[in-house]
């Protein structure tokens, strides 16, 4: 890859293209943004209820408007100006934010306006995301889709790390409102990147949104064998290593800590991502894509099982609380998390540069709308999984389950799917 220097990141993207490069930035900063708001919120329904199932149904409450806007705003995205959709759908986003923060300084918000404006959040997002996705690819070459991966990586890892920390900081020192005003602020740089891109109207034959674009859609991802792998491999790895919606009671009742040790334990998996990106120089010269995501998820998958294992050993400890926590027990359990959050974003990287490289402009809107769904739609089946199987048993049972089931149906899957391991990213096929 031309510009990589060894191990490091590859910052070609950045240099090659102003334009991807401003919309970096403010997706960056808009996302630092989101992540302090979707921690806030979880924190916000476990002070409410006390429950970790109502935190699992605010994922759970999400799922369909996310899935049917991620469809729909695909076909939108290869329709239409993708630049104009992706202004619309931040914008919507942008009114819910200010809509959560006004309610809460005013007292007014209630558990029901919680779920139901991040139904609309994550609606809002679907669209947005898979828009923006479907545009990188007609702002820098081929060459360099896989290091734009990367480049995505480190904001994700800036994004996921930076607004969970803060989120648990702002939270204690300061309540809710505030926590949500500096999201509408932050969100404010997401415009900047879009309005200074160029129009993009989609290549190839347009279909208009509907039916007959809906069914082309799947009708090509029925031919694109390897595109369905890596949907069905990720599904796996969210829903049954996704233990996100565990740590609010985790830092209240395992670990102790409170509302720190929830962000510490969420920015730990940011951490993971974060460095996995900025080591990404070899990462992305791998060309056996298939295998490099196969491999990445078993690794994901042990990281959880790990991570499982270190709450189990709290059982045997000494009670934790908010005000006494077990530090040690909290520095190794988020070892484990960073370990899994480098390898879910190997696996991210070679999964989204397929996507891009491998799917046609005229199809890539749709695609990228299914691609969001799975992506954002697995962690919310994972989190109905983990609440409600640690309602029934244990907090540490659902990551030690899941990490033995993601390990071993990936393992199944590789053994039936000859052409996904040998895919090869110097001739992409979907």
């Amino acid at each position: 890859m031309s510009g990589s220097r060894g191990h490091l990141i590859d910052l070609s993207p950045l240099k090659a293209s102003p334009a991807f490069a401003r919309m970096w930035i403010g997706s960056a900063l808009a996302g630092i943004g989101g992540q302090l708001t979707l921690v806030t919120v979880m924190l916000h329904v476990f002070r409410l209820t006390g429950s970790t199932f109502a935190v699992s149904m605010i994922a759970v409450a999400g799922l369909i408007p996310m899935i049917l806007a991620g469809l729909y705003g695909g076909m939108l995205a290869d329709a239409f100006d993708r630049r104009r959709v992706a202004l619309i759908a931040a914008t919507v986003t942008f009114a819910s934010t200010a809509l959560l923060a006004a309610l809460t300084w005013t007292g007014s918000e209630t558990i029901w306006w919680l779920y139901a404006l991040s139904m609309i959040t994550a609606a809002a997002n679907s669209v947005g995301m898979a828009t923006r996705t479907a545009i990188v690819p007609r702002l820098i070459p081929r060459d360099l889709l896989a290091p734009a991966s990367a480049l995505n990586g480190i904001s994700m890892g800036l994004t996921v790390m930076a607004g969970p920390a803060l989120a648990g900081i702002l939270v204690a020192l300061t309540g809710y409102g505030w926590t949500y005003t500096i999201d509408v602020v932050l969100m404010l740089s997401m415009f900047l990147g879009l309005w200074t891109l160029p129009a993009l109207r989609p290549e190839g034959d347009i279909v208009r949104p509907g039916l007959a674009s809906l069914v082309d859609g799947w009708r090509f991802l029925r031919r694109a064998g390897n595109i369905r792998m890596q949907y069905i491999v990720d599904i796996i790895a969210m829903t049954f290593g996704q233990p996100l919606v565990l740590f609010p009671a985790l830092g209240t009742i395992l670990l102790g800590g409170g509302a720190v040790t929830t962000g510490l334990l969420t920015a730990a998996v940011a951490l993971g991502t974060f460095a996995s990106s900025l080591f990404s120089g070899r990462v992305v010269q791998y060309r056996w894509h298939g295998r490099g995501i196969a491999r990445a998820v078993q690794a994901y998958g042990a990281s959880i099982l790990a991570f499982g294992i270190v709450l189990l050993t709290g059982v045997f400890l000494p009670p934790a609380s908010e005000a006494a926590p077990n530090i040690a027990l909290i520095v190794v359990a988020c070892i484990a998390l960073t370990f899994s959050g480098a390898a879910d974003n190997v696996s991210s990287i070679y999964r989204n540069t397929m996507m891009q490289a491998a799917v046609p402009d005229a199809m890539r809107g749709r695609l990228q709308g299914v691609f969001i769904v799975v992506v954002a739609g697995g962690p919310r089946v994972g989190a109905l999984y983990a609440g409600t199987l640690s309602t029934f048993t244990a907090l540490w049972f659902p990551p030690v389950l899941g990490g033995v089931i993601v390990i071993a149906l990936v393992a199944v899957l590789m053994r039936r799917s000859a052409r996904f391991r040998d895919y090869d990213a110097e001739n992409p096929e979907p």
